[in-house]
């Protein structure tokens, strides 16, 4: 239902008093002077762009809005990837192997003790979209425990997905056998069924992965990490597509499928499911919570002292 603006004449016999006390004499004020406010913000940009192209070649160039991301805080540690010290600590991690092509990926997926439906469903639609993917139940075990049949059973990463009041809110992944760990908060999880328009489950061809935004020494491992749990060689055919967006120290996932329009037009269709992760701390070796040693643990009081700061 459209709402018609009050006139002036209107709005003199209604009065000072009246404007108090009328919600919808109010509310026709207000709606006149947005709408004045649209047409005055409409002219000046009619106006700016009619002065750009008098100018031409001589306008000026257009400024350039001023963002947190744009902003940040400059980084000691962010990675130049033609730096030798770089190529030659890739060279010599413990994903080196991986990267050289020596290992295939082959990844267990486990929970917490207990776990209930959604955690269940996410460990079981996480398996569909990495590849050569195991899902296992704790039944009351120690990771102490089942790191070492991992390493046993020829696992190269360990991902162990924590509840609390029956929602996933951790997810801690391993990579196996020398490390290392990172412990991650989860949040904003949404399973298949509750993503709208979603496309079909996803097919077992094997996906090609996207890191964005992992520009520090820290990111640079966190994203190795990540690559580490998908084959080398993504079969296009499949059109799937997993995307790891670093922003502003949330890690977003979400997997996609390519959908072709036309030979110019393409489009992507989500399939699900999709979470956010936020780095708590990274772990030398594997799990160990009583001994084991921290390369980097967020400490909120003393690290985020500015908005504009990031460490991944």
């Amino acid at each position: 239902m459209s709402v018609v603006p009050a006139t002036q004449e209107e709005l003199a016999v209604i009065g000072d008093r009246g404007l108090k006390t009328n919600s919808a004499a109010r509310h026709l004020m207000f709606t006149r002077w947005k709408q004045q406010q649209r047409k005055e913000k409409l002219a000046a940009k009619k106006k700016l762009k009619k002065e750009r192209e008098a100018l031409g070649d001589k306008a000026p160039p257009k400024p350039v809005p001023k963002t947190i991301d744009n902003q940040r805080v400059y980084d000691e540690t962010t990675v130049d990837p033609n730096d030798e010290e770089v190529a030659y600590d890739e060279s010599t991690d413990e994903f080196a192997s991986y990267f050289n092509k020596q290992t295939s990926p082959k990844i267990l997926i486990t929970t917490s003790d207990r776990p209930h439906g959604r955690t269940v469903r996410l460990c079981e639609q996480l398996s569909t979209v990495i590849p050569n993917s195991h899902v296992y139940y704790r039944r009351g075990l120690a990771l102490k425990k089942i790191i070492p049949q991992c390493i046993a059973r020829e696992f190269t990463d360990l991902i162990v997905i924590n509840e609390d009041r029956k929602t996933p809110n951790g997810l801690i992944l391993s990579h196996l056998p020398n490390g290392p760990t990172a412990h991650f908060k989860m949040s904003s999880v949404r399973l298949r069924k509750e993503i709208k328009r979603r496309g079909k489950d996803p097919t077992e061809h094997i996906p090609e992965i996207i890191l964005n935004n992992f520009t520090t020494r820290l990111g640079h491992s966190i994203g190795r990490m990540f690559a580490s749990l998908f084959p080398h060689n993504p079969q296009f055919i499949g059109r799937q597509v997993a995307t790891f967006h670093n922003q502003r120290d949330y890690i977003f996932f979400r997997f996609h499928r390519y959908i072709f329009r036309s030979e110019k037009k393409v489009g992507i269709q989500e399939l699900g499911p999709r979470f956010t992760l936020k780095l708590r701390s990274l772990q030398k070796g594997t799990f160990d919570s009583k001994y084991g040693e921290y390369e980097w643990v967020h400490k909120p009081r003393e690290m985020d002292t500015s908005r504009r700061k990031f460490h991944l």
